[in-house]
């Protein structure tokens, strides 16, 4: 049995991930997970296991989404045969559509910039006709695109799914319906205890604040900087249809149930996770000129989910110097990093390894400049 003890506040895709890599390496794990009440982000995630444009703005996001979209597979296939969950990982490549030359030419600035600088992010731009020969039903109005070998899909609520049961499978203990308020540090001891709203408390030796949204209130308490802004994103989702899209794109995407997810939006509308007449149709109207096709099809439900961003978009990965041990982690990207959160995150948090090297960049440091001003790239 592993001296190391760590709690983990926060039981979705973020929070599950870096505890289901810790306890498959024998870490003693908690998960305090708040459940259906939080603003579970991985609710209204589109699934996208996705390195196409990201990390324009900081090369160090580009490489670790890169490293993540390599060892999904093993990931997907560590779970399946753990849990007998299938995660719903097809990572066969993905397509961005735009609408414009101008706008075309702007995202092959941007994936070529990407490219160049972090290495490993190849992709190639198309033009109507050419993705015609992938996706036969794109409508006229699409002027071109990009094309990703290493994009893909899998499904959040399945993935979540798995790695819970992975947890319990791993030996961790997984408590749900907990609010967690308080988390009191005993530096003599070495030890953190977390509490809860209703009086309950658990301690450990190392403990992560994963909790999304939740983090706002808890991070303060262990000394570590972490800012933090939501954006709302909308998604709309069509009845079955024939498969017709073999590939995912960012407008929209097929599900292997047959079901069109389209999304979504980005609004800055602080903790409304509610919907909005003009966006959903502005949805569907972008949806149609992508695929006509879907002119006709009925709509059968429309939801909205907070995305929990730094101020800049990137990651932060950081643990306190005055109280260390404890960690916080901020990310939206729950699906595309979740093999690296497992990987790298679980053991170093777990107390089995030392900081990745890799990991310094995104530590919170950069927002100590009162003056700086924040453009999220997400």
């Amino acid at each position: 049995m592993s001296l190391k003890q760590l709690t983990v506040v926060g039981g979705g895709l973020v929070g599950a991930a870096i505890a289901y890599g810790a306890a498959r390496r024998g870490v003693s794990v908690r998960v305090l997970d708040q459940g259906d009440t939080a603003f579970r982000a991985s609710r209204g995630n589109f699934g996208l296991v996705w390195l196409s444009s990201k990390g324009g703005g900081m090369p160090e996001y580009a490489r670790w989404t890169r490293n993540a979209v390599q060892q999904w597979e093993g990931f997907h296939q560590d779970l399946l045969k753990l849990t007998g969950v299938n995660s719903g990982l097809v990572q066969k490549g993905g397509f961005w559509l735009g609408f414009s030359d101008g706008e075309v030419q702007k995202r092959a600035d941007l994936l070529a910039k990407i490219d160049r600088e972090a290495g490993g992010v190849p992709f190639q731009m198309m033009d109507n006709a050419e993705l015609r020969q992938y996706l036969p039903d794109i409508g006229p109005k699409v002027v071109g695109g990009s094309w990703g070998a290493h994009d893909g899909t899998a499904n959040p609520l399945m993935l979540l799914r798995a790695l819970h049961a992975g947890l319990k499978m791993a030996g961790a203990d997984l408590v749900t319906g907990v609010d967690v308020t308080q988390i009191d540090h005993d530096a003599a001891n070495g030890r953190f205890t977390a509490r809860s709203r209703d009086g309950q408390s658990w301690t450990s030796n190392r403990i992560v604040i994963a909790a999304g949204l939740g983090n706002v209130d808890l991070v303060d308490q262990v000394g570590i900087l972490a800012p933090m802004v939501t954006t709302r994103g909308q998604v709309l989702i069509t009845e079955r249809l024939r498969p017709f899209m073999d590939y995912p794109t960012n407008k929209a995407r097929q599900t292997s149930e047959g079901t069109v997810q389209i999304g979504s939006t980005s609004e800055d509308v602080g903790f409304d996770d509610g919907t909005t007449v003009d966006k959903i149709g502005g949805l569907a109207r972008r949806a149609v000129e992508t695929f006509p096709a879907l002119a006709n099809v009925r709509m059968v439900r429309a939801w909205g989910a907070l995305r929990p961003l730094s101020p800049d978009g990137y990651p932060i990965y950081q643990e306190s110097t005055s109280c260390p041990g404890a960690f916080v982690v901020i990310c939206h990207s729950g699906v595309t990093l979740s093999a690296i959160h497992a990987n790298v995150l679980g053991p170093w948090m777990g107390g089995l390894t030392d900081a990745p090297a890799e990991v310094a960049k995104f530590e919170s440091k950069r927002f100590l400049d009162k003056n700086a001003r924040f453009t999220s790239d997400h």
